[in-house]
């Protein structure tokens, strides 16, 4: 973006009110990674602070590279394979799709947006595996943000986009990237480009997102001259389209898809099975972000394939029973086609007609019919080729398919059982071995009905269950009154930070906070106040905390905090700033007003302390000193005095 005008334009609608901005825990890791020398290690810190978010980004830097570094399962080894601007990024991403999932603009579809930036997300980051020349550690962040700069204008300008989005929609001539421009003086492209390059995302990931305003113009090539990145991200946010579309419009696109996928050298076998995968992946995501992604397009069951003749359908004579089954009947006129009219018919089937092999293979690939009965001695294509080339695809795999032949004639039989028949009918055709052959058939597709119903409503439940799963995890290491951590997760945690403590010989700190005065409180004024004293608390202590400090509700009235890397200077002062800081909250809901008081103890890792354990009871110590008094910071261990400490 090298145009002042627009550089001050873009900067002007980012510093506008409702321009959307994360919050929580990745603003923290945002600001640790504007200052510098930040480590790896602080950013795994901070994120440990969001367990929703940690879950999230160990997911994502184990589908990096495929796999090549080995699971992933640790915070600070899901930092190092995404690296800092991947990792900000990332929780810029999931941040904003957890504060926008509605808003102000009434003609924008945060929904269908979300759903589709994460197909994208995942078909980028499978494709830059795929076909390695980009940063694939950035690819499922690039493919979340892609088209962010749409829902920044919809935030910041909600009535102005309403109306465009609205006068495109009526007039699909119009180019809502012109549009924009009209309006606002930028497009939702360079936009998006530049909160990209604000998190420091690759300049090559950049220029595709910038030059991304019109893809339904691009006309990408084998041997095309367009970056590799921008090819990529215009077959991933095309394979998304196909996601979110309407299960009717799916199987339009598909000649789009291959062409783009052509472009890059993918096979349409290859390309298939990546965009299976992509599907499949998107369904996980949107289960455990909540997001909903609708009906799971199979792109296995739709190869390219050239264009077909109209089926010719045998009409069912009046008063006929209901259509059972769809049958392809493939074949010469005289030999195959005409005898099986008047049979079929009185079936009640729905059935079509193909000259030849060549026109049968294309037909069934397009109509996916129940039943196919095929002449061993078709035209173009013979019988035997045409099941060997329909078994290739998953598609045509699961139809029941039937060789017709001469009744003597056992080795085009044998052959035809080993090309991928399942039956085998011999000339003249019986009508009674035709009927119960035509049975056969239509038992075995109801049993495959009935195998893809229970996967799916198996694929549901895990999926169910996988959310389940770890929303019960999180209640478990969460006290429900404060939403703080509770006891069992600092427990596990300092078990960590102790650990890595021990390999890095650096500073380990932990308080032990007890509030003064909590029962009196009950007794005087009720469990609600004493409760809304406790959630005030436990506010007023964050805001005192660096990121990468844990506080936890240990029980009662006391709370823990840990504190990684943190001298006993360090941690003492921050504990004075918490004390302070309680001091002067008022207990809202009292009469007459009540004022806030704690007792904190702190004690440090040192040579002297053996276990995890040793180190509370030393903070815990402490507490008991600072309890005396009352409203004060104390600790048992020497080298470092301790703030002046108020008394009570």
């Amino acid at each position: 973006m090298t145009n002042p005008a627009v550089g001050k334009r873009l900067d002007e609608i980012k510093a506008m009110d409702g321009f959307p901005l994360p919050r929580g825990t990745a603003m923290a890791l945002i600001r640790l990674t504007q200052r510098e020398g930040t480590s790896l290690a602080v950013m795994a810190h901070a994120l440990k602070a969001d367990p929703t978010l940690s879950v999230r980004a160990i997911k994502v830097s184990n589908g990096v590279g495929g796999g090549d570094h080995g699971p992933v399962v640790s915070l600070r080894d899901a930092v190092n394979v995404l690296g800092v601007p991947a990792v900000r990024s990332l929780a810029m991403g999931f941040a904003l799709m957890a504060s926008h999932r509605d808003g102000p603009c009434r003609g924008f579809g945060y929904t269908s947006f979300w759903s589709q930036a994460l197909a994208r997300a995942v078909a980028l980051q499978l494709l830059t595996t795929a076909r390695p020349g980009c940063p694939t550690a950035e690819a499922f962040s690039v493919g979340l943000l892609a088209r962010i700069g749409e829902l920044a204008l919809a935030a910041v300008y909600p009535v102005p986009y309403a109306e465009l989005l609205r006068r495109c929609g009526d007039q699909p001539e119009l180019a809502p990237a012109q549009c924009e421009r009209d309006e606002f003086a930028v497009t939702h492209a360079q936009l998006s480009a530049s909160m990209l390059a604000d998190y420091n995302l690759a300049d090559d990931y950049v220029a595709a997102v910038e030059a991304f305003e019109l893809p339904e113009l691009l006309d990408l090539q084998e041997g095309s001259g367009d970056p590799l990145a921008q090819q990529l991200l215009v077959l991933a946010d095309h394979i998304a389209g196909i996601c979110a579309a309407a299960p009717e419009r799916w199987r339009e696109r598909m000649p789009r898809l291959f062409q783009l996928g052509g472009g890059l050298a993918f096979g349409a076998a290859e390309l298939v099975e990546l965009c299976d995968r992509t599907a499949h992946e998107w369904r996980e995501w949107g289960a455990m972000l909540e997001i909903e992604t609708g009906p799971m397009p199979h792109f296995e069951d739709c190869p390219p394939s050239a264009p077909v003749e109209a089926p010719v359908a045998v009409p069912i004579p009046a008063g006929a029973e209901p259509a059972q089954a769809s049958i392809l009947v493939v074949g010469d006129e005289a030999r195959l086609r005409l005898p099986l009219r008047p049979l079929l018919a009185t079936g009640g089937h729905r059935v079509a007609e193909a000259a030849d092999g060549r026109q049968g293979l294309a037909m069934a690939i397009e109509m996916r019919p129940q039943i196919m009965l095929v002449d061993v001695l078709a035209a173009e294509v013979d019988g035997l080729e045409l099941a060997r080339s329909l078994r290739q695809f998953k598609s045509g795999r699961g139809i029941y398919l039937l060789a017709v032949s001469a009744a003597d004639d056992d080795a085009s039989v044998a052959r035809a059982f080993e090309a991928g028949a399942d039956g085998f009918l011999a000339l003249p055709l019986k009508p009674q071995l035709l009927a119960a052959s035509l049975r056969a058939g239509m038992r075995m597709a109801s049993l495959q009905d009935e195998i893809a119903r229970d996967q799916e409503e198996i694929r549901r439940i895990s999926a169910e269950l996988a959310v389940s799963n770890r929303q019960l995890q999180e209640v478990g290491m969460t006290d429900m009154l404060t939403g703080c951590p509770n006891r069992r997760y600092a427990m596990d945690r300092l078990q960590q930070e102790w650990a890595m403590a021990n390999r890095s010989q650096r500073p380990l700190a932990c308080m032990v906070v007890d509030m003064d005065n909590l029962k009196q409180i009950n007794d005087a004024h009720g469990h609600v106040v004493g409760d809304n004293a406790l959630k005030l608390v436990a506010s007023a202590f964050k805001d005192e905390m660096r990121a990468q400090e844990v506080l936890a509700r240990s029980g009662g009235d006391e709370f823990m905090v840990i504190c990684p890397d943190t001298t006993l200077e360090a941690a003492l002062a921050c504990a004075e700033r918490m004390r302070a800081a309680v001091e002067v909250l008022p207990v809202v809901g009292s009469t007459p007003a009540l004022r806030g008081s704690v007792s904190i103890g702190v004690a440090v890792r040192d040579a002297t302390t053996p276990t995890p354990d040793a180190l509370i009871g030393l903070a815990d110590q402490g507490a008991y000193l600072a309890k005396r008094r009352r409203n004060a910071v104390a600790t048992v261990q020497t080298g470092a005095a301790a703030p002046r400490a108020a008394q009570a």
